[in-house]
């Protein structure tokens, strides 16, 4: 019974030090510009850690910044950016709901296609 729990404490500890170095990577990959590669890495750590609030935090950072380098780079079309910034920001708000910057971007892109006539993308 005692070899048990100490073979789970140190495969907790494992898994929670294995986070901590999917993090430190993905804050360089996202201070990179590089939000694709942090969320595969982030995605596959939550998966196995799904409690973990720096997880969760990063994520969010992480979709926030891709949804915003798609919403204003003004070198995508509008049928490339809207689509694929929305798509982020409502990823934000499944780990985040009350995420403002999220909502508010949301709100904007849908407003733009109410304003041109157009079905927002689901």
């Amino acid at each position: 019974m005692m070899l048990r729990k100490v073979c789970l404490s140190l495969a907790l500890a494992a898994s929670l030090f294995a986070a901590d170095a999917v993090v430190d990577k993905a804050k360089k990959q996202i201070a990179e510009k590089k939000y694709d590669e942090a969320i595969t890495a982030l995605e596959s750590s939550y998966k196995t850690n799904p409690k973990s609030a720096d997880l969760k935090k990063v994520l969010v950072d992480a979709y926030l910044g891709k949804g915003d380098s798609m919403m204003y780079n003004e070198a995508l079309p509008p049928r490339v950016k809207y689509p694929g910034a929305l798509k982020a920001y409502r990823t934000v708000l499944t780990f985040d709901k009350a995420n403002a910057k999220a909502t508010t971007n949301i709100k904007t892109i849908e407003d733009i296609y109410k304003s041109m006539g157009r079905p927002v993308p689901q």
